[in-house]
This record gives structure tokens, sequence and C-alpha cells, in this order.
């Protein structure tokens, strides 16, 4: 049976969609030290354009910008992606970043912090940031031979709905133990939040008051 055009469309987007994720893992090790940050993936008339968080963009660069030069032609090269354009910017708050603080988190594992004086720590850290809330879980074999899942949490946390997808930065890391990986999810409610049981009461205008008046002075 011939495919349809909507099944053609489809698989196109899944295709497409599967590409970038792998583009994503390959930029996510190659700039691991500069501090990886995000990155977002939008088609131009010219071609794609790749904009890529990181915390130290001068490692990603390089001298002379030889090593965003050979970065490109590798993304060019390895995924297919028309005329790729590479664009770097700087995290300006790293600790409100949740891909930053989750790399963090696995290095300091890695390094033989205990995991919870490790899990405390960030969750202070982003909130002495202005975080309006974070959520911290370290999953795998922390302390035996069985699998556990510890959560360290504060401020307000959105699980679902709108205010989740508006609000909350998601970010993964893995650190390489001898008992085995251990998993590191950091998510992060952004400081400009607006939730929806938060109610501000704005004083009235001049305008207001002086119609108000106008009208209690009417006959």
């Amino acid at each position: 049976m011939a495919e349809t055009k909507v099944q053609r469309k489809d698989k196109r987007i899944i295709v497409e969609n599967v590409r970038r994720v792998l583009l994503k893992e390959y930029l996510m090790n190659e700039t691991r030290r500069a501090g990886f940050g995000g990155l977002d993936i939008q088609r131009t008339p010219m071609g794609t354009r790749v904009t890529l968080l990181a915390e130290r963009p001068g490692l990603v660069i390089g001298r002379k910008g030889s090593a965003i030069k050979s970065l490109t032609e590798a993304v060019e090269r390895q995924f297919k992606f028309d005329n790729p354009q590479i664009e770097v910017q700087e995290v300006s708050s790293p600790a409100l970043n949740a891909q930053i603080m989750a790399e963090k988190l696995s290095n300091a594992l890695e390094r033989g912090w205990h995991f919870r004086r490790a899990g405390h720590s960030t969750v202070r850290r982003i909130m002495e940031a202005g975080a309006k809330g974070c959520l911290v879980v370290i999953a795998g074999k922390l302390t035996g031979q069985r699998h556990r899942r510890v959560k360290f949490k504060a401020g307000h946390i959105k699980y679902c709905g709108e205010p989740r997808n508006l609000w909350m930065d998601r970010g993964f890391a893995s650190a390489k133990l001898k008992p085995g990986i251990i998993g590191v999810t950091v998510e992060i409610m952004d400081p400009r939040a607006k939730l929806p049981d938060e109610i501000e009461i704005k004083p009235p205008s001049a305008e207001y008051i002086a119609a108000a008046a106008a009208a209690e002075a009417a006959p």
C-alpha cells in the first residue's frame, strides 16, 4: 500500500526531530567544557541557524574562530543541515540554567561529593540566584546495590499544565561512578514566572479617581 501524504509528512517530522536530538547530544558533548546551556534551531531562507548557549562562549569560538569553524563543518558533514550558521550566546545567569546546573551537579558527584551534600548545595545556589522554585532528582545506585531516587526541592514547582511548559526549565546529565551511572535532573522555575494564583492589585489611576469624583458630585 502506498504511503499517504499525511504519513509521509509525519515521517518527515519524526526524522527531523530525531536529527535535532542527535545534534543536541553531539553539541552537548563537544562543548561540555564550555558549559553547554541549551540549543535553539531555526530554519531561515539562508540556511539553518543554530543558537548555542554557553557559560564560557570563548571556549566554543576558539582562537580567531577556529573552534566554531570546525564545529560548523562537522555539523554540516554529519547531520546534513543546509548551510548551518552557529551563533554562540553567553548565559547571563548560569545558576538559573537547568542544563548547566545539572552538569555541575554531575561533575560534583564524579569528584566524590556525597549526593545529599551536592543536592542541597545545588538547590541553595539556584534559589539564591532568584529562582521561584527548583527540583533536583538524583537517581541510581547511591548507597548500595539497589536503585534509589532522591529529590531535593524548594519554592514553587509545577508538575503539569501550561505554567510548567512556559516557566519550568529542565536539564539532564549523568555522572559515571564506580557503582554505575547516576542520573541527574534539574528543573528550575523562571524568576519572571506569573502563576495563575498570583493576583496583583493595581492602585486606581488619576483618570479613574477624577471620573469617580465627578460621578459622585453629579446630582
